[in-house]
C-alpha cells in the first residue's frame, strides 16, 4: 500500500488514495498504520474517495480504530494533499465529511501550499446536539465534578464533540488524568475531546488537547475552532483569535456565525508498506 505521511501542527496523519474501504477492516488497519513502534506512527489515517454529494471525499480512522467525522488539522493536510497530487487543480474545491460539506481555500506561492483556510461551518451549542445528557441550553461556564474536583465547563460540537477547560497554566500529568476522565464522561453520550485554555490577552490563547479516539495530540483543529469560540462566548477574547499550540499557531475567525480556520499543512514523506 502506497501512503504519504503528512502533518498539521504536529497533529500527524496517514494519507491514502486509491483504496477500495470495502476491501480492508479499516479499524485494524488504523491501529496497524499509526502504531510508532511498530507501523508508520500517527494520529490517525486519512482516506482519499470519491464522493456523490462534493468533489473530493474525506474519511478519518483515529489511532484506536474509531471513526472520526472531522478533523481541523486532518481537512487541511487532505486539501494539500488533493492538490499537490492533481486530483484537484482550483484553489477551492468541495470535500465531503461525516460533519458535512467543508470547503477549503488554498493559499499558494510559486505553486506551492502555503496555508490553507477552512470554512468549518457553525458552531453548534445545544446541550443535545454535543450530544450531552442535561437539561435543554446552552453549556457555557458550567460545573461538572472529575475526580472530586469541580471544573467549570464550556461545550460545543465543532464538527466533533468539544469541551472547554480554562486553565491558569498548563499541568502535562493533569491534562492527561483529566482529559481522560471528562472524555469518557457518562454525561458525553459518544465521549467529547477536551481542551484546556490558557488566555493570554483578548486576541491571543494557548491551547492544548485531549483528543477522543487519539489521546495526547499536538495538535487539534476543530478544537482550536472550538476554544476561540468558547473563548468569546464566555466574553475573555474578540471573534479574531490566534491559537498558540506546541508547534505553532492557527488563526481563527468566527463571522457571521461561521468559523474560519487558517493554517499549515506538511508533507513529510511518503513510501509503500505491507500489510
Amino acid at each position: 500500500m502506497k501512503f504519504q505521511k503528512m502533518h498539521g501542527l504536529g497533529n500527524d496523519f496517514v494519507l491514502i488514495n486509491d483504496i477500495d474501504p470495502l476491501k480492508y477492516d479499516l479499524k485494524a488497519l488504523a491501529i496497524k498504520l499509526c502504531d510508532r513502534h511498530q507501523g508508520i506512527g500517527a494520529d490517525g489515517i486519512i482516506l482519499i474517495l470519491p464522493s456523490e454529494i462534493a468533489d473530493v471525499k474525506m474519511r478519518i480512522i483515529n489511532s484506536d480504530g474509531s471513526e472520526a467525522d472531522m478533523c481541523g488539522n486532518g481537512i487541511r493536510c487532505f486539501a494539500k494533499y488533493v492538490y499537490d497530487n492533481q486530483i484537484k487543480t482550483s484553489k477551492s474545491f468541495t470535500i465531503e465529511t461525516g460533519a458535512g460539506v467543508m470547503i477549503p481555500e488554498l493559499i499558494i506561492e510559486d505553486g506551492k501550499v502555503l496555508f490553507v483556510k477552512v470554512n468549518m461551518g457553525a458552531p453548534h451549542l445545544e446541550r443535545s446536539a454535543i450530544p450531552m445528557i442535561g437539561d435543554a441550553g446552552n453549556v457555557i461556564n458550567e460545573t461538572i465534578n472529575i475526580a472530586d474536583k469541580d471544573y467549570n465547563i464550556t461545550s460545543m460540537l465543532m464538527g466533533v464533540p468539544h469541551t472547554i477547560v480554562f486553565v491558569n497554566q498548563f499541568d502535562e500529568s493533569e491534562i492527561i488524568k483529566i482529559g481522560k476522565l471528562i472524555e469518557k464522561h457518562p454525561s458525553f453520550t459518544e465521549g467529547t475531546n477536551v481542551n484546556f485554555v490558557e488566555v493570554l490577552n483578548d486576541h491571543e490563547i494557548n491551547v492544548r488537547t485531549w483528543e477522543r479516539g487519539a489521546g495526547r495530540t499536538l495538535a487539534c483543529g476543530t478544537g482550536s475552532c472550538a476554544s476561540a469560540v468558547a473563548t468569546s462566548l464566555n466574553g475573555l477574547t474578540g471573534k479574531v483569535v490566534t491559537v498558540h499550540l506546541a508547534l505553532g499557531d492557527l488563526l481563527i475567525e468566527w463571522i457571521d456565525g461561521i468559523v474560519y480556520m487558517t493554517g499549515s499543512a506538511n508533507h513529510v514523506f511518503e513510501g509503500e508498506i505491507s500489510i
